[in-house]
Order: C-alpha cells, then structure tokens, then sequence
C-alpha cells in the first residue's frame, strides 16, 4: 500500500531552499527519484512561510521505504539537513482509494 510522507523542513535565513537547492544540484533527489519504490519526491514553498520548504515524499510501500531509510542519500540528507540547521514536522499517510461519493468533486 503506498505510503506518503510530508516533511516540512523550517530554519532561518532562507536556509530551508538553500538546503533544497544543494538537494537538487547535488544529484541527490535524481538519486532518491531513481530508487526502485519511489512514486513521488517533489519540494513545494508555502507562500506564507518563506523559512519552510515542504516535501512531499511517496513510496511504494513500507519495504522500499525501509530500503531508503539505509540508503547513502539518508547520510546526505542528514548531513545537508544539520549544515542548515534545519528542523522538521512530519506527517505521514498512507495511502486509500477514494469513495465513489467524492469523485463528483475531482475535476480531471
């Protein structure tokens, strides 16, 4: 069952897109996309917060997820995530089919 994860990384500065955009030139989301599970990991700016950076990270299930998490880019992340002295809030879903009755409101 697919599993979605939102990681809002806030810190000061603008060090939260400072952060994303080493994630990005360093090849490290390319090489998180590239993992066998990964649906989705896209970064987001909430336009009320210029300190935080939203990601939307999705997996296929619980056992790609695991992989990632012993994966090399967790060391990188984790390394990139302390030099800007980033915090996170996390919340985590997973994933169900939506019913019938809420479709009517889904424009396609």
């Amino acid at each position: 069952m697919p599993i979605t994860i939102n990681i809002r990384y806030t810190g000061k500065d603008g060090n939260a897109r400072k952060f994303t955009e080493e994630m990005i030139s360093s090849g490290t989301v390319a090489a998180i996309r590239a993992e066998t599970g990964n649906l989705r990991y896209e970064y987001y700016l909430p336009f009320d917060d210029s300190e935080t950076v939203l990601l939307i990270d999705s997996w296929k299930d619980q056992k790609a997820l695991d992989v990632h998490h012993v994966s090399p880019m967790m060391a990188k992340i984790a390394m990139l995530r302390d030099k800007y002295d980033l915090h996170m809030s996390v919340e985590r879903y997973v994933s169900a089919e939506t019913p019938e009755s809420e479709n009517r409101f889904i424009r396609k």
